[in-house]
């Protein structure tokens, strides 16, 4: 009863948010670009002195009998403010420097929030500002260079630096990022996903039901209202529940990808690529882990996990792309 109450006062202001984010005109926040990158870094920084430490990181702030993620807001403004910057410059995307320079703006936010640390939603905020360097009309010279270096990188941090004595990662996001050999140590760090893939596998065609689903009611599978809520939902409701439910996820990410075609202006299409793309990824990244294809990085399951910051920050970007829409479909009405 707990988590419904605390789901439905997250889904009415989050569905506040919507409205809110409706009704402004998405040539504000391109205007006001530099205050909401203020604005997203103070959120990210806030949880350091603020948080508490809970399991090794400090990302949540407390509010009364409420949790904060700064964090999951910050996806959001992230966007809005790194569309700005790059629209402002589409003509120049061809420059290196332009592109370097962009770089170094967006890193600041995704290393504070690495350092947290939380790995997950750094590496969201990482996949936002592909999407938008992407849609805004980088060079493909530029951007294979960026996933070359990109993947240099992933292996500095996860191989090459330990191997030198440099330890980068937390020593739990180091063992969650053995998740391709689960059966070396299915009672220990394995046992979440070896417990997940279980009450996946255990769903079958049409789900055990609510009562008969042992994974879950048992509580053998953790976390099953939050980073696991989508095995919870295999297992229940099966290889058709599961079906529907990522049909409902496509369905969003088609609409999103329509917006992106359809906006007014360069500055549109690049905050709803980036936000179509963020969303994405979460989806993918955390069904992934849930079946045993993509380490356990906390990434929520968006408006299915447990939780008030991500309900209403994910609301508030759907509205901003409602937004979008919305501007986009009344100018093509007047060009007409």
């Amino acid at each position: 009863l707990y988590y419904v109450v605390r789901q439905g006062i997250a889904a009415g202001l989050g569905f506040a948010g919507f409205l809110v984010a409706l009704a402004i005109d998405p040539d504000r926040y391109r205007r006001a670009q530099l205050p909401i990158f203020a604005l997203t870094i103070v959120l990210v920084l806030l949880v350091f002195p603020l948080a508490d430490e809970t399991r090794g990181s400090r990302r949540w702030i407390e509010v009364g009998s409420f949790q904060f993620q700064p964090s999951e807001f910050g996806k959001v403004l992230f966007v809005l403010a790194l569309g700005g910057f790059l629209a402002d410059r589409a003509r120049r995307m061809g420059d290196p420097r332009v592109v370097l320079q962009l770089l170094g703006l967006g890193l600041v936010p995704i290393l504070l929030v690495f350092k947290q640390p939380d790995l997950g939603t750094a590496l969201v905020y990482s996949a936002a500002l592909a999407a938008c360097l992407f849609v805004a009309g980088i060079r493909w010279s530029h951007l294979v260079a960026l996933a070359s270096i990109s993947v240099l990188l992933v292996a500095s941090v996860v191989w090459f630096l330990p191997a030198a004595g440099f330890e980068v990662l937390q020593p739990y996001q180091t063992a969650r990022l053995n998740f391709t050999d689960l059966g070396s140590d299915p009672s220990g760090t394995a046992y979440n996903q070896t417990q997940s893939i279980t009450a996946v596998g255990s769903g079958g065609l049409d789900g055990r039901g609510v009562e008969a689903a042992t994974q879950t009611r048992l509580d053998y599978l953790p976390e099953h209202h939050t980073d696991f809520v989508f095995a919870s939902l295999a297992e229940q409701r099966g290889f058709v529940g599961a079906a529907l439910l990522l049909g409902l996820y496509l369905l969003i990410v088609w609409r999103g990808l329509r917006v992106v075609t359809i906006a007014r202006d360069a500055y549109g299409a690049i905050v709803a690529g980036g936000i179509v793309i963020a969303f994405l990824f979460q989806v993918f990244v955390n069904v992934g882990m849930t079946m045993g294809i993509a380490p356990v990085t906390g990434i929520p399951l968006p408006f299915v996990t447990v939780g008030g910051s991500s309900m209403v920050a994910n609301l508030i970007a759907i509205g901003v792309l409602q937004a979008i829409h919305a501007r986009g479909n009344l100018g093509r009405r007047r060009a007409r």
